[in-house]
């Protein structure tokens, strides 16, 4: 395997940026995933990894080797699309082997390694098989097996399961990670899917709009979200976050909101001048009995997702999601009490995250 490092990556399309000064470094056996919205520019990096597109600027290295004058087949990565790319007139073996019978291997030593691939993908009865006769989660092995078979420096996957339903599409995610962890092999994932970015990741990269706005370990960008766009775009359901002031006029500072105000307790924080976005995360607020310093919302609708609730409010003239036990029973338009926990506030200024 080996380690790969990006520095300063950009590429445009016309006038249109689709990568900004990308800077990433995914150390050796590391599953690295990128993760943002349709156009943000992840499957654009994947390519230009990959060489299959030119990247305008920047330097791309593989084990400390700059690889950006090599053609895509001596980059030694092997790439796995969403649309499989199977070859619908050969059988699954010869799907697995067909890189290798490319570069001249001997025959024997591609049956082994086809055999072994199978054999760990668990599709070792499906290799006289052609892809028609396939189901989308087989398809979807053998599409990660054919890159599988050549082991290459690097795998690059591209929404590899975006196209399987959502209970084959987590299992095939388990296999995934229990795969990665046998073989530790160098991975950059590339998915818009939240769920599947924090399942997988040891690292996750959020882009939008051709930059990276944030990287790290899963918990880190949950809990320490680098600006509003993370911190929003990450977690379900997205994080509650309020347009205000914070006014330090009596003996605790309080945040004014539109139509609301909330007492921020002994928290300690220095003035800040100008409007803030202030966020708390659903599972941060906690329905409790009228007091002094509790919130009163009006409770809107409640979404049932079988092991807990979501139960949406009204807050002065702004929304408030929180998270429930599953046998909480509240009506529309009934009052509640609430208190959220100070020491879980996000505050941003400008859109960036304040310390």
């Amino acid at each position: 395997m080996a380690s790969l490092t990006l520095k300063d990556v950009g590429k445009k399309f016309g006038k249109t940026a689709a990568l900004s000064g990308v800077d990433l470094h995914v150390e050796d056996g590391e599953f690295c995933v990128l993760l943002g919205p349709s156009g943000c520019g992840k499957s654009t990096l994947l390519n230009v990894i990959a060489g299959l597109v030119p990247q305008d600027k920047g330097i791309i290295e593989l084990d400390g080797h700059s690889i950006d004058r090599l053609a895509p087949r001596d980059r030694d990565v092997a790439m796995v699309f969403q649309s499989y790319a199977l070859y619908p007139h050969m059988t699954v073996a010869k799907n697995l082997g067909f890189g290798l019978r490319m570069r001249g291997v001997p025959k024997a030593t591609i049956r082994k390694k086809v055999l072994d691939t199978a054999s760990l993908l668990g599709i070792d009865g499906l290799l006289n098989r052609k892809p028609r006769e396939l189901s989308g989660g087989q398809r979807q092995r053998v599409a990660m097996g054919r890159a599988l078979t050549r082991r290459p420096k690097l795998f690059l996957l591209d929404e590899p399961l975006s196209n399987l339903d959502a209970r084959l599409r987590s299992n095939v995610r388990l296999e995934l990670k229990q795969l990665h962890t046998r073989l530790k092999t160098t991975i950059v994932y590339v998915t818009h899917d939240q769920v599947e970015a924090m399942t997988l990741g040891e690292k996750v990269v959020v882009m939008r709009d051709g930059e990276v706005r944030q990287t790290g370990r899963p918990e880190t960008i949950y809990s320490f979200p680098a600006d509003t766009f993370v911190a929003t775009f990450i977690g379900s359901p997205e994080m509650n976050l309020y347009r205000g002031m914070i006014l330090h006029n009596g003996e605790h500072p309080v945040f004014q909101g539109r139509g609301f105000h909330m007492d921020m307790g002994d928290l300690q924080l220095n003035p800040v001048d100008g409007e803030v976005d202030l966020g708390f995360r659903p599972e941060d607020v906690k329905i409790v009995e009228a007091g002094a310093e509790t919130l009163p919302v009006k409770v809107e609708m409640i979404s049932d997702v079988g092991s807990e609730k979501y139960i949406h409010t009204q807050i002065g003239r702004e929304h408030l999601t929180l998270r429930a036990p599953k046998d909480a029973s509240f009506r529309p338009g009934e009052i509640i009490n609430l208190t959220i926990d100070l020491t879980r506030l996000h505050i941003f200024k400008g859109g960036v995250r304040m310390d």
